[in-house]
């Protein structure tokens, strides 16, 4: 069992915060509300739910644990020329490079044992965990859950979508965060893949989007 103060430094390392800019990215839910595809909470929760579950977040936990699992920096740096290439757009590519460069930034200040640079956040993350002995199932179900909790965020400032409703998504899809943190512990990179198709398209679509809020 993960201690309380593992606890509290996973709780930092995700929270909003944490100054990696997350705010400032939709994942290309931007361009899916302005088309008209998500305008609801229960379209908001399909469309996460998705995304967590056949697209960025399960990939994203699998390159965490692969890192988490990796016996040094090499072959991290490996994982996050990997994990860069699965990018299935540029602005994806974007989103998980500037804000695994300021994890980087700010998590050598703060904890300078880590000594980690350059890394896509999901290695930057995993690289950590490992690095400051966290557990790696439970990092990656914080990390699920942040990066479920910014989609859903995002979602509320995009759409019609209340406070109440937004927590209420981000309750429901918490279970899903724990059992794909579970199933993808291992780090297993053969079993990368993506089906989350509406997801990438609205990414690419984004690159090219006239009026926009989100970087990505």
């Amino acid at each position: 069992m993960p201690t309380d103060a593992q606890l509290l430094t996973l709780a930092q390392w995700f929270s909003p915060a944490y100054p990696v800019g997350a705010f400032s990215y939709s994942h290309g839910l931007e361009w899916a509300v302005t088309s008209g595809g998500v305008n609801t909470a229960a379209e908001l929760r399909n469309w996460v739910a998705t995304v967590l579950d056949h697209g960025g977040g399960r990939s994203d936990a699998l390159f965490l644990a692969a890192a988490y699992h990796s016996i040094d920096a090499d072959a991290a740096k490996q994982i996050d020329a990997e994990c860069r290439a699965f990018a299935p757009a540029q602005e994806r590519l974007q989103e998980t490079d500037l804000q695994g460069a300021a994890f980087c930034q700010i998590t050598n200040a703060v904890w300078p044992q880590t000594d980690i640079d350059a890394l896509t956040l999901p290695v930057a993350a995993g690289r950590a965990a490992r690095i400051c002995d966290m557990p790696v199932g439970t990092t990656s179900a914080f990390y699920l859950h942040s990066f479920a909790s910014n989609l859903v965020a995002a979602g509320q400032r995009l759409a019609p979508i209340g406070q109440s409703a937004a927590q209420v998504i981000v309750n429901e899809l918490a279970p899903l965060c724990h059992d794909i943190a579970a199933q993808t512990a291992d780090g297993d990179l053969s079993r990368l893949s993506s089906t989350s198709f509406l997801a990438d398209i609205a990414a690419m679509k984004h690159e090219t989007q006239h009026s926009r809020i989100f970087r990505t």
